[in-house]
């Protein structure tokens, strides 16, 4: 198949409204309110450190999606953390990763995590996202994501990414005769949000091995619990969410699928999902808006340590969480990961400390990165930021990178506020906002320099805006 085309805006809305026109996703019934309403005996037990009545606005109401990274809220809630800084929570579980951005967008929500994405993307603009200042409080975690592909994809030879030995080439062999023999309208993948980290990911990884991602397959939207049954009925080949979403379709669901990667094996230390509020919020109530960051990090701390992952999983399984059972919330938790199969073959790879990084940072990783001093999971680097508005140009949601790219940055992901609030609580930073991510962090063994994001963008051949001749063979 040869391909020279270039793609316009026009081009790229009128693919995503055939997506969503030309697919059929099954919608399960997520109504009815499953939010947690009962403080534990153990929180009600916190004597607070800081005082409700000396907080602008100590009643709170904060969103969470029911994934494994809801951890931090449900321990910052079940352990009293929120209490301990004065502050009155009332958690709501939200439907989706677009529900939980335009709570804080609209002001339904106080606070809430978000795909590491949106706070930039609501700044820019990217891809008519509606303008708004939101600000990343802090990083909630790294890793804990997965690429899961069908059986069908299993059958056509592809196997889980680890069992490749870093070879993109025999990767690229498989992929492209996978994708050949399908006609383009099952050529779908799906991801939980348009321009999330995760639409990124499927876009860098099928580009590493030559395909256009921008004119070869579409991209499809769906909420988290509803990926399982989308790809048992059909409706696309692969999918990337958070856990347990993707053990979901290797335990329990036999012969849906098994994974092809974890997110950490495309870029290694990657942020998955931050803490985020409006810009109003941090002006109108900065002493809540510190109660509420010191809870955060205090509960990120708990879910780090490997005494407590156990306990962790347990609770997220809890129907006012994930409702999932134990055993699928387990192996994003605790590490002991099953990239599934169907040919009676385990594959279980046992990486505690990096499959869902919460608070301390593996030590190989720390090295990789030079050491810093200080870093930690839950600092924010706005260099990341840059990364992920380099993205966005290149997949064609922004014309070029904004001129002011570094000022935006610094403005949506508070680095400065973190910093204040960590030293509070003897939390040593990095002193620095940006560092090189080196080469063999990524996949394909491409470094990222945030100095030179507009260079970065034309190092990849396959990009927007720009000619390619494609073949698939």
């Amino acid at each position: 198949m040869n391909i020279d085309r270039r793609l316009t805006r026009r081009d790229f809305l009128l693919t995503a409204g055939a997506t969503a026109a030309g697919t059929t996703l099954f919608s399960l019934d997520i109504s009815g309110d499953r939010s947690p309403t009962q403080l534990s005996s153990a929180a009600l037990a916190i004597k607070p450190v800081v005082d409700p009545d000396s907080l602008e606005k100590p009643d709170l109401k904060i969103g969470y999606v029911p994934v494994n990274d809801c951890a931090p809220f449900a321990i910052a809630w079940k352990k009293g953390f929120f209490r301990k800084y004065g502050l009155n929570v009332r958690l709501n579980r939200e439907a989706s990763w677009a529900t939980s951005r335009d709570g804080l967008i609209f002001g339904r929500l106080d606070a809430a995590p978000v795909v590491s994405g949106a706070v930039t993307n609501a700044r820019t603009g990217a891809e008519g996202a509606k303008y708004a200042p939101l600000c990343a409080a802090m990083t909630i975690h790294r890793h804990g994501n997965a690429l899961t592909m069908n059986r069908a994809m299993w059958d056509a030879g592809l196997r889980p990414w680890h069992e490749y030995n870093g070879n993109l080439e025999a990767f690229r062999q498989d992929f492209h005769r996978y994708f050949a023999s399908i006609p383009s309208e099952q050529r779908v993948l799906a991801v939980v949000l348009s321009s999330a980290i995760y639409e990124y990911f499927v876009r860098y990884l099928i580009a590493a091995v030559g395909i256009n991602p921008l004119t070869e397959f579409r991209i499809v939207i769906v909420p988290p619990p509803q990926m399982v049954a989308n790809m048992r009925i059909g409706a696309m080949q692969a999918y990337m969410v958070a856990e347990p979403w993707n053990s979901r379709a290797i335990r329990g669901n036999e012969g849906i699928g098994f994974t092809f990667l974890q997110g950490r094996e495309i870029w290694r230390g990657h942020p998955d999902r931050v803490l985020a509020v409006h810009e109003s919020f941090i002006k109108n109530y900065p002493k809540t808006y510190r109660s509420l960051v010191k809870a955060m990090i205090e509960a990120c701390r708990y879910c780090s340590q490997p005494q407590h992952r156990e306990e962790v999983a347990q609770l997220i399984a809890e129907r006012s969480f994930t409702g999932a059972k134990p055993e699928l919330t387990r192996p994003g938790i605790e590490g002991i990961y099953d990239y599934g199969g169907f040919d009676h073959r385990q594959r279980i790879v046992v990486k505690p400390e990096e499959t869902t990084i919460f608070f301390d940072l593996p030590a190989d990783l720390a090295a990789a990165t030079g050491s810093i001093e200080g870093n930690h999971s839950t600092f924010l680097w706005q260099s990341q930021s840059l990364w992920l508005m380099s993205q966005s140009v290149r997949w064609g949601q922004l014309p070029e990178i904004p001129k002011d790219a570094e000022k935006i940055a610094s403005q949506s992901w508070r680095t400065d506020l973190y910093r204040e609030i960590a030293a509070e609580l003897e939390i040593p930073c990095p002193k620095e906002d940006y560092k090189i991510e080196p080469a063999e962090l990524f996949i394909d063994n491409q470094p990222f320099d945030p100095s030179d994001l507009t260079g970065y963008v034309k190092r990849f051949e396959i990009r927007a805006n720009q000619p390619q001749a494609i073949y698939l063979s």
